[in-house]
């Protein structure tokens, strides 16, 4: 029978020899790389050959697939349909009524708190507004109705006015912009009066207009491009020349372009300025080369003009 001192005696570990704990540690790294290569060789091992089945497909709901082919344009096309054509010579009328209850922005004009403040005179600030572009489109399609979108002081509709009388034509130019000009513009144009923030450019315009002696023949949309071309195509306001020259950046031009072509009577011509602009990135240029890839148009150069010709 062993006794308790007994066990204890044989409970007792000896310390190992410094030989005995050199090898242990040793054999410590040995032993891990040995299993490190030993999983590395069973998961090869475990691959699947390339004769192996594939692993079934994801359902459909868990896939986004996409049809659009990114070389296609059609996601770019603009399908919108304008209502059945006014007669031009219901257009002027017709505005009137729908933008201005009835009475034409001209009369009484100018209002007695602006009257003071209005320049008079023949020269009106514009870029590009004398081009040659302007009689020539005129003279070959001899437009009943004109539309611009870009306005500004009103240099162009006016030279566009003068010609379309030298020519005898009875055509309305429809002047698009919101008379707000742009964030800094007043660093150029200090000139224009403003009231309580208000800048007077929608005054000055009228103004320049009354002292050009065109009330007759031009007429402001005084509102957004987006928001004017679209009504114009709700109401079939529809026209032979569209003038695209408001802003210019790649966004902008791209919708003007598109709604403006909405509004574009069949044979009717769509142009406009800065094609050689270096500013935004060629924006313009850009916007135009797209949308005449789109609809498989030709874009013509005259002068700083790009033209596009619809049939």
């Amino acid at each position: 029978m062993k006794t308790e001192q007994h066990l204890h005696h044989h409970n007792i570990k000896k310390p190992p020899s410094p030989l005995s704990a050199k090898i242990i540690k040793t054999a410590k790294p040995t032993a891990y790389f040995i299993l490190l290569l030993l999983t590395y060789t069973l998961g090869c091992l475990s691959r699947p050959s390339s004769t192996s089945l594939p692993p079934p497909p994801l359902s459909s709901s868990a896939v986004l697939r996409f049809s659009i082919n990114t070389t296609e344009l059609d996601p770019f096309r603009v399908t919108t349909r304008c209502a059945d054509p006014l007669p031009p010579e219901t257009v002027r009328r017709t505005l009137i009524d729908l933008l201005f209850n009835g009475t034409s922005p001209f009369h009484d004009f100018p209002p007695e708190h602006a009257a003071g403040k209005l320049r008079r005179s023949t020269k009106v600030k514009g870029w590009g507004s004398n081009g040659a572009v302007f009689e020539n489109l005129i003279r070959s399609v001899k437009p009943r109705i004109i539309v611009e979108v870009g306005t500004f002081l009103g240099a162009s509709a006016l030279h566009m006015a003068e010609l379309t009388r030298q020519l005898g034509l009875k055509t309305q130019i429809l002047c698009i912009d919101d008379f707000r000009g742009w964030a800094g513009f007043r660093d150029r144009f200090k000139k224009i009066a403003m009231v309580n923030g208000d800048v007077l450019l929608y005054y000055q315009f009228l103004q320049n207009v009354v002292t050009f002696n065109q009330t007759e023949s031009v007429l402001p949309i005084p509102f957004s491009s987006g928001s004017a071309l679209m009504k114009l195509c709700e109401w079939g306001v529809l026209a032979d020349l569209v003038e695209i020259d408001a802003g210019h950046d790649f966004l902008s031009a791209w919708s003007d372009i598109n709604r403006g072509y909405r509004i574009l009577r069949p044979g009717g011509v769509i142009f406009g300025h800065d094609y050689f602009t270096a500013a935004d990135n060629r924006g313009v240029r850009r916007a135009v080369d797209l949308f005449a890839r789109i609809h498989d148009f030709k874009v013509k150069i005259d002068g700083q003009h790009w033209v596009i010709h619809s049939n």
